[in-house]
């Protein structure tokens, strides 16, 4: 491993200076404490290699949970020159629009303390779970294409949801520049059978309840109150997703021989946004962006369905709305102000979330005075917060926050140290129901496989990228 040189240069700020071919600096959100964590694998060195891509301006940044990642490290946020930058599908991750939603219910804590086994096993019935998960609703390679231009509306128009649910999620649902003549047959026959499915990994759907309010008039806003039930379902573009970055990446090997790039780490490969590979890669990631949030919305119809199952009310008395829905490994096109200037530039959030201060024009009209909620998911055995962006966040990091805890172990790790334990039975001992696809599964999910995700969302909010909210407290949970 190279060194790294680094120095701190605001109370929650460090800096890797330009140097070499770097273009601009590299700059890491964390405490001190983070930062001797950090340092112990590759994250902080992989953050300074992407300040080498053509087009980068400002700063290659990193947020507080930053930890090692294919290419880029996962907590990245890169923006490039929309002219004379590059894409790169290592800055946007295998699971292209890997995102959360939040839903808030009328429900208190009180009403699902009794039902929590038959919220988690009518979840588990409806929302498939696991590797190659299949089977909520199946669709012709036609139908497949049109959900992969239109999102979370097509999934609406056939009859998963309401058109109150697009007004919250991020670009409503459904962003512009799909291209589905660049998608393979692969792509196609993987993606066919996975909408409204949950998949594996860290995926997963989370029920609890609103535990402390931080900001009691954004809370106000959001429509979030203490005991609230609420729900968290986080999860992506499916196979579908990794296969299209999977098909991308030799693509982009070749076209970096083409125009003569040469960089310090081939898991960075790219091309420029304006080549025909760029152009390619765009309209295929903005096909698996769409596919991600339809799949999601498929998923918050069928969890209102679970619940009222489970429950014996309707959907009225249920209530379950959408808060808001983030992407965050996405790459858009956004305009913002570097160096007094304003300019256009395509954001790569690999592992980081859009935080919008107050006034975006990008933010829902009932959010627009606080601005964009930022959902943060912690482990399945402590807590998940609730931020809104900053007008700090527009300045300093292209409107970004980070976007979960962060792993501190390795699932490898993780699954050696729960082997000797009862990972299900320690945490329904502390009030939280668990069901996963597999024992390994949950064994790998382990709380302490995270990050302390309070300490992450703390130096956000201390650095003034994103402000706290709310705390939502875990009671129910499936896993992929």
């Amino acid at each position: 491993m190279k060194q790294v040189q680094i120095r701190q240069i605001e109370p929650y700020l460090w800096e890797i200076p330009r140097s070499g071919d770097m273009i601009v600096p590299a700059r890491i959100y964390a405490t001190r404490k983070m930062m001797r964590d950090i340092l112990k694998d590759r994250a902080a060195e992989q953050a300074r290699n992407v300040a080498h891509l053509p087009g980068i301006v400002k700063a290659s940044l990193a947020m507080p949970d930053i930890h090692w990642g294919y290419g880029f490290p996962i907590g990245g946020v890169a923006a490039f020159d929309a002219n004379g930058g590059v894409i790169s599908p290592g800055g946007v991750g295998y699971d292209i629009n890997c995102g959360v939603r939040l839903m808030a219910s009328n429900l208190q804590r009180s009403d699902v303390a009794d039902a929590l086994h038959p919220i988690v096993n009518q979840l588990f019935k409806w929302v498939p779970t696991g590797v190659g998960s299949a089977g909520a609703l199946r669709v012709s390679v036609p139908e497949l294409q049109e959900a992969a231009v239109d999102g979370a509306r097509w999934a609406v128009r056939k009859g998963y949801g309401s058109a109150d649910d697009l007004a919250f999620i991020e670009e409503s649902g459904q962003i512009d520049g799909a291209d589905v003549s660049a998608i393979s047959h692969r792509a196609w026959k993987r993606g066919a059978p996975q909408l409204g499915t949950l998949g594996s990994g860290n995926h997963f759907l989370e029920f609890g309840y609103v535990d402390e309010v931080f900001d009691d008039g954004a809370a106000a806003a959001l429509g979030l109150q203490l005991d609230q039930v609420t729900l968290i379902i986080h999860t992506g573009s499916r196979g579908f997703g990794h296969q299209t970055c999977e098909d991308n990446l030799s693509v982009m090997d070749g076209a970096m021989r083409k125009y003569g790039m040469k960089l310090p780490d081939r898991q960075l490969a790219c091309a420029p946004i304006r080549s025909a590979e760029g152009q390619r890669y765009l309209g295929a990631m903005n096909c698996a962006v769409n596919f991600a949030f339809a799949n999601r919305q498929i998923i918050a119809h069928n969890a209102r369905r679970a619940f009222c199952e489970a429950l014996g009310i309707g959907e009225a008395e249920l209530g379950l709305r959408t808060v808001y829905e983030v992407a965050h490994n996405i790459a858009k096109f956004e305009s913002h102000v570097i160096d007094g200037e304003a300019r256009d530039v395509c954001v790569h959030r690999k592992g980081a979330t859009r935080a919008f201060g107050p006034g975006s024009a990008s933010v829902p009209a009932r959010y627009r005075g606080v601005g964009q909620p930022v959902l943060v998911p912690g482990d399945m055995g402590r807590y998940s917060y609730v931020l809104v962006g900053t007008e700090r966040a527009m300045q300093d990091t292209f409107g970004s926050t980070c976007h979960g805890a962060g792993r501190q172990m390795s699932r490898r790790k993780a699954a050696k140290t729960a082997q000797h334990r009862d990972i299900k039975a320690e945490l329904e001992e502390r009030g939280i129901v668990v069901r996963g696809a597999s024992r390994r599964t949950i064994n790998e999910e382990l709380p302490e496989a995270y990050k302390d995700v309070a300490e992450v969302v703390e130096t956000c909010q201390m650095a003034g990228i994103s402000k706290k909210v709310a705390r939502l407290i875990p009671l129910g949970c499936i896993k992929g």
